[in-house]
């Protein structure tokens, strides 16, 4: 059946009148859309430096994650030369540290009162009737005489010798002048070094690790080497003075 025109007409106003009231209900309770926006922008905002600091930790966590990585890397390389076992075999630092030349460890050292001489001392070699060209024994303290070239001085090729066998060393020492007094000159000793066929001054082995001065035409031989070593000089007794030296 159809409704009356007046029931029809009295819809439309109802529904016109409530329209408002029902706006009016839930447009008190619901936030403007400025308000909307505003809100909406911090919660953004919010959101935005909360993901911020979630990047920040999570970066810092890889940094302190790779620096723990890293620090166990250079503890575990330390621990590893820490554990090396350690060897107490004698190393012979000491010695080459202080005593070595070329890589090869001196068997001998300069006493404190090693000096260059004055004097020209030469060193006169003759094999059997031949003679060779003399030794110049003046341009240095000490001289190492064996078959290691490496460090010797004064080479000797025999077999008989040692690499370091023996050192021809200058040294200060007191005297005592014709008239009585004392006095102070440098002068050339000879020394073995524990040779295996040992040192011979005018065919008299001397005794090993024991200085024994030597004189103008002394023989001295190495070994069983058949060279002859005479040492002589090149001034007169009457220069003798020159040779001497006050204490320093």
């Amino acid at each position: 059946m159809e409704q009356p025109e007046d029931k029809k007409q009295g819809h439309k106003n109802d529904h016109r009148h409530r329209r408002p009231h029902r706006d009016r209900d839930h447009g008190g309770d619901r936030p403007s859309k400025p308000a909307d926006r505003g809100e909406g922008g911090r919660n953004k905002r919010h959101a935005s430096g909360d993901d911020d600091v979630d990047s920040a930790r999570r970066r810092q966590d890889k940094v302190t994650k790779h620096g723990k990585d890293w620090g166990k890397d250079r503890g575990d390389k330390r621990e590893t030369v820490n554990k090396e076992k350690p060897n107490f075999e004698t190393s012979g630092k000491l010695t080459e540290d202080t005593n070595t030349f070329r890589g090869v460890v001196i068997k001998y050292n300069e006493p404190p009162e090693a000096r260059k001489p004055k004097r020209r001392w030469r060193l006169y070699i003759f094999k059997g009737t031949d003679s060779l060209p003399f030794l110049p024994m003046h341009r240095q303290s000490a001289y190492l005489i064996g078959r290691d070239r490496r460090v010797a001085d004064i080479p000797v090729d025999h077999p008989s010798c040692s690499k370091q066998h023996a050192v021809f060393q200058y040294r200060l020492v007191d005297y005592k002048r014709p008239d009585g007094s004392m006095g102070r000159r440098v002068a050339p000793y000879i020394i073995d070094l524990n040779s295996a066929n040992g040192t011979y001054v005018n065919n008299v082995m001397v005794e090993p690790q024991r200085y024994v001065e030597l004189f103008e035409k002394d023989v001295v031989k190495f070994g069983f080497s058949s060279r002859d070593y005479v040492l002589l000089h090149d001034t007169s007794d009457a220069n003798q003075r020159l040779d001497e030296e006050t204490a320093a």
